[in-house]
């Protein structure tokens, strides 16, 4: 693994999931969900198995539970949207009890739960595997657009600082007694929300000059790519292939 920016979805380790090449798992994560996404969304036994997938990768990456449910949370809100559909669907309705509840709205709020849970649980599983210069070397291999790493890479490197100034302009406030309690009294937050986006304006203006005097031409230079051995693929695409496998039998099956 590379040094460099760690960030909160990522667990250090040396299993076998970690050990991978940074773009084979790239691969692997664009395949799954494709598989995920094009599964009829009538094959609930499919997306069982791509849930035994997700289970099994969790365990041989050792990722502990308590860490992967904490990262997934994210989704919190699009499940709380998913939950509404059967209330808000259209007819016909299935009648439980006291409650009526839109077919079309369960089979919307079953598609968003299941499809957007795998896919979010693939991708922090990708996230605790892979550290951000990895995950980007890994895109500069597979031939991604070297304006858009680039670009991504200062963005992830300078979030922390971004973010630590902004620590520092809270702090200097409350140590100056700032304490709202009533929504006028928030010119200080839109003040300093200016402050800290003409800071970082300028932060990036000097390291541009910084880079260009040292002849930078808009491009970051090239990594040298190390051939990945053949069963590494074979190792890293085996389960997403087994997954799209299951998809086309979903399809067909339908």
């Amino acid at each position: 693994m590379s040094g460099g920016h760690a960030h909160a979805l990522h667990l250090h380790g040396h299993s076998p999931v970690h050990n991978l090449a940074p773009q084979t798992k790239l691969v692997a994560l664009a395949l799954f969900i494709a598989a995920v996404v094009i599964t009829p969304r009538q094959a609930v036994w499919a997306f069982g198995v791509y849930a035994g997938l997700v289970l099994l990768i969790l365990v041989a990456a050792e990722v502990p539970a308590g860490f992967f449910l904490r990262r997934i949370a994210i989704e919190i809100p699009f499940v709380a949207f998913a939950l509404l559909l059967p209330f808000v669907g259209r007819p016909p309705r299935l009648a439980v009890g006291p409650l009526a509840f839109s077919t079309e709205g369960l089979w919307g709020a079953w598609t968003i739960l299941v499809k957007g849970t795998l896919g979010v649980s693939a991708s922090v599983l990708l996230a605790a595997t892979t550290e951000i210069p990895d995950l980007l070397s890994g895109l500069d291999r597979l031939r991604a657009p070297r304006l858009f790493t680039a670009i991504a890479g200062f963005m992830v490197r300078y979030l922390d600082v971004v973010s630590n100034e902004l620590g520092r302009m809270r702090t200097a406030m409350a140590a100056r007694g700032y304490a709202p309690r009533w929504w006028w009294q928030n010119k200080a937050p839109a003040t300093a929300a200016g402050a800290l986006f003409i800071r970082s304006y300028e932060r990036g203006e000097r390291v541009y000059q910084a880079m260009a005097a040292r002849g930078f031409t808009g491009t970051m230079p090239a990594l040298q790519s190390t051939p990945v051995p053949p069963r590494t693929w074979w190792v890293a695409l085996s389960l997403p292939a087994l997954a799209l496998v299951v998809a086309l039998i979903a399809l067909v099956t339908q």
